[in-house]
């Protein structure tokens, strides 16, 4: 009863971190369902099936500052990049992926806050339909190897694309519906979901959304971007240190 109240509560905070920032939740999901003593491999698949449901929630919560045009672009892009990474999980080193997701960790921390950096640049951009879909292969591929959706890296990467810090949520949270969806047959397939502990982890994270978004809603954009900054810069140590060990 104890594990199933486990995979509740990590369910509830991974699913509030999804609602507040836009991001999938398998960020915080994987490594802690892994922490509480299911294979990797598991932790993986969990987060895939869970990640609809939660991301659906938050985006009905967030959908007065969706950007749907945008979001279908990314799509197309992310199920393709997510289906492929799954397809590839184990098959590439994970310090060498832990060192491109660092790399990109960084790029996208940079796109948060490029309008005060490089505003002349940041000006200057004006992304094309091809552009947008391969910047969500690429972000989805890289985190498809480590079982997530992409959602960790979306919202810098759409601030990047000058999209407003709450719509950035709410626009990463309508992709990672689909893109986490695009995989979840492939770990179905092999048997890599275990349905008690989803279930209790999916209660959880429908909830934690919730909240979260209420919370990201009345939160003002600064603070979400500092935030949000501190969550990759967190993640991306985290990532490293881990492969390092």
């Amino acid at each position: 009863m104890l594990r199933y109240i486990t995979y509740l509560l990590i369910g509830l905070f991974s699913g509030f971190m999804s609602g507040m920032f836009g991001i999938g939740g398998g960020s915080v999901r994987i490594p802690l369902l892994n922490l509480a003593g299911l294979p990797l491999i598991n932790a993986f698949g969990i987060n895939l099936l869970v990640i609809p449901f939660s991301s659906l929630v938050g985006t009905i919560s967030h959908k007065k500052n969706l950007k749907l045009k945008i979001g279908l672009y990314m799509v197309l892009g992310g199920a393709a990049g997510s289906i492929s990474g799954a397809l590839l999980v184990g098959i590439i080193s994970q310090f060498a992926l832990a060192i491109i997701f660092v790399a990109v960790s960084v790029l996208t921390i940079l796109g948060i806050h490029l309008s005060k950096l490089a505003p002349n640049i940041y000006k200057k951009i004006n992304p094309k339909p091809h552009i947008i879909i391969l910047g969500a292969f690429i972000l989805n591929f890289i985190t498809g190897m480590r079982g997530g959706s992409g959602g960790s890296l979306f919202p810098p990467f759409l601030r990047t694309l000058k999209l407003k810090i709450h719509e950035a949520v709410a626009t990463s949270l309508f992709v990672t519906t689909f893109t986490a969806t695009a995989a979840i047959a492939i770990y179905w397939q092999r048997g890599d979901i275990l349905w008690p502990p989803a279930i209790a982890t999916l209660v959880g994270s429908i909830v934690g959304s919730r909240l979260g978004s209420v919370v990201s809603l009345k939160t003002k954009p600064k603070w979400l971007e500092v935030g949000l900054t501190l969550f990759v810069i967190g993640l991306a140590v985290t990532v490293l240190i881990k492969t390092i060990k």
